[in-house]
């Protein structure tokens, strides 16, 4: 049973307390996160020959993680099998198995996995595997101040609105990997698809943000 979760844009503020939970609760290093958030912003402030201002900007965030995809391309590059689906059908590392070979995280087009500078291994979200087979929340989850996050079975995540959708800018079209991501998506993340925006905080999401 695919799992999943689901991010009401319309709520998110980009206050970051996810990457902060998440990173607290796995105790990882400084700079070291399995979940981030985008900013993205686009239009403009302009003043007209009559002398009105008018304003198309907008900016809205993106709280990101592994998306425990339908069809994961970290798991189909693994040459070792060490990433691969747990019995909660979230996509996770056997550290017995990665030989820290990268190929995942050039793979997956959200960029979630990443390598540990100390164990030289492929490291990620799992879902927090262990909390949900205690019946728990994933730690972003239960944290968020505006519950903004959700997570659960993924048709469940898809019904909670009808309106739901895989794709916003700038992430990847979801045809490539069919993540079991689902959106509410906000006004200003409506008024993006004229495709004027761009990546406002790009040095903080490193290769997400292209850099």
């Amino acid at each position: 049973m695919a799992r999943g979760f689901f991010f009401d844009n319309t709520r998110c503020t980009g206050c970051r307390t996810c990457m902060a939970a998440c990173a607290d609760y796995h105790g990882l290093a400084a700079g070291h996160v399995y979940r981030r958030v985008i900013d993205y912003e686009g239009g403009v402030c302009e003043s007209g020959a009559d002398g009105c201002v008018r304003v198309t900007s907008y900016v809205y965030h993106i709280s990101l993680a592994c998306n425990h995809c339908d069809r994961p391309e970290c798991v189909h590059v693994c040459p070792t099998g060490a990433m691969h689906k747990n019995e909660l059908d979230l996509v996770c590392v056997d550290a017995k198995k990665c030989i820290g070979c990268g190929y995942c995280t050039v793979a997956c087009p959200y960029h979630a996995p990443s390598i540990d500078e100390f164990t030289r291994q492929s490291s990620k979200c799992d879902g927090c595997s262990s909390r949900v087979a205690e019946g728990k929340q994933p730690i972003c989850v239960e944290a968020c101040p505006l519950r903004a996050l959700a997570a659960g079975d993924a048709d469940d995540m898809a019904s909670l609105r009808s309106e739901a959708v895989s794709d916003v800018l700038p992430l990847p079209d979801s045809s490539y990997t069919e993540p079991n991501l689902f959106m509410l998506l906000s006004p200003a993340a409506a008024a993006a698809e004229r495709g004027e925006g761009a990546i406002a905080n790009p040095c903080e999401l490193g290769d997400l943000g292209g850099e």
